[in-house]
């Protein structure tokens, strides 16, 4: 797939792109007030969430189409692009009736193949930018699957927003970064555009500053932030939003890294970590050796391949080695239970034969 710049007219071309406004768009003099706030600070994207898809019935759900026309208004009086999300096709269609410069797909539509077609057939023969979210799910082919959806209707100018993972477990993040899936789309499409969405995957406002810095580190083009000129007076989100001063303050104090520095100083260490990396390879296959010993002899003795109290001993002892040698426990869980899965996995086939 091959991209045309994300880029409109008049938007500094350094890195990050910055796209902010309130997660949704509540009133007509807040719509203003945020996006006046957001421009005094030169901030030239302006984004307002007019259609909110609720997890349950009752919340609310945005204005809808009344809310549009406040948009074109800060376009008009302000000089700001406008961005919005779009589920349906008729939300295509409003937006682009009201000269909405920029189209986003969320989370939860992203995640279902038909309603990405929906969008995608009302694409057809329209230029403008689009902007991908993850789906909920942390799922790389359905993610690049509607991006393939949208592309395939024409668009040329995507870019994907990263806005993290959906869990169950209850861990400081609303939305789990997962940095490696948003780094494997970039390994397959690597002239994509990835823009991280700090808002959704941190949940408080806290965590913004941090997880954009780590975003610039990882590379990443651009930050789409959502800031409200009231923020705990919020009718959605009110915890992950920040007000524009406080958004002014934390782009400020991103460290662009280099990008364009030689690599050549790191050979010595990267083959440090080739040999590592080798000697690892090693020891895994003698563990899964040592593993198919023990299936051969749990199938001999008729016991079977799960030991549940020596599996809990094993992440126990391992993961508090882990910590004492400065690890991350969490990490060396990770590690362990993939290695726990390949070892009963060797062993059902020796049940097998």
């Amino acid at each position: 797939m091959e991209f045309e710049s994300i880029l409109l007219p008049g938007v500094d071309a350094r890195r990050p792109l910055i796209i902010a406004g309130p997660c949704s768009a509540e009133t007509e003099e807040q719509v203003m007030n945020t996006a006046r706030g957001l421009a005094a600070h030169g901030i030239k994207i302006f984004r307002a969430g007019i259609w909110k898809p609720r997890t349950k019935p009752g919340g609310f759900e945005g204005v809808g189409v009344e809310g549009l026309p406040w948009l074109k208004r800060v376009k008009t009086e302000l000089g700001m692009y406008t961005a919005v999300e779009v589920a349906t096709a008729k939300h295509v269609r409003e937006a682009l009736a009201h000269d909405v410069d920029i189209l986003w797909i969320g989370a939860r539509t992203s995640a279902n193949p038909f309603a990405v077609q929906e969008i995608a057939d009302a694409l057809e023969g329209i230029d403008i930018p689009v902007f991908i979210k993850n789906p909920v799910n942390p799922d790389l082919d359905l993610w690049i699957g509607a991006i393939e959806r949208v592309y395939n209707a024409g668009i040329r100018r995507i870019a994907a927003i990263h806005r993290g993972f959906s869990t169950y477990d209850k861990k400081i993040y609303r939305n789990l970064p997962q940095w490696h899936i948003p780094i494997e789309l970039h390994r397959q499409i690597p002239n994509l555009p990835i823009i991280c969405d700090p808002s959704h995957i941190g949940g408080k406002r806290e965590l913004i500053a941090p997880l954009c810095q780590q975003a610039m580190d990882l590379n990443f083009d651009g930050l789409i932030i959502e800031s409200h000129c009231h923020p705990d007076k919020a009718w959605s989100d009110a915890a992950q939003q920040v007000t524009p001063d406080v958004l002014d303050l934390i782009l400020n104090n991103i460290v662009i890294r280099d990008m364009t520095q030689s690599t050549e100083s790191l050979n010595a260490l990267r083959h440090q970590i080739d040999e590592l990396d080798t000697s690892l390879l090693e020891l895994l296959a003698r563990r899964m050796r040592v593993s198919d010993e023990i299936g051969i002899y749990k199938k001999e003795h008729n016991m079977p391949i799960l030991q549940a109290q020596r599996y809990d001993e094993i992440l126990k002892n391992r993961i508090a080695q882990a910590i004492e040698m400065d690890m991350d426990g969490e990490f060396m869980k990770t590690v362990l239970v993939a290695i726990h899965e390949e070892s009963v996995r060797h062993q059902q086939e020796i049940m097998k034969q």
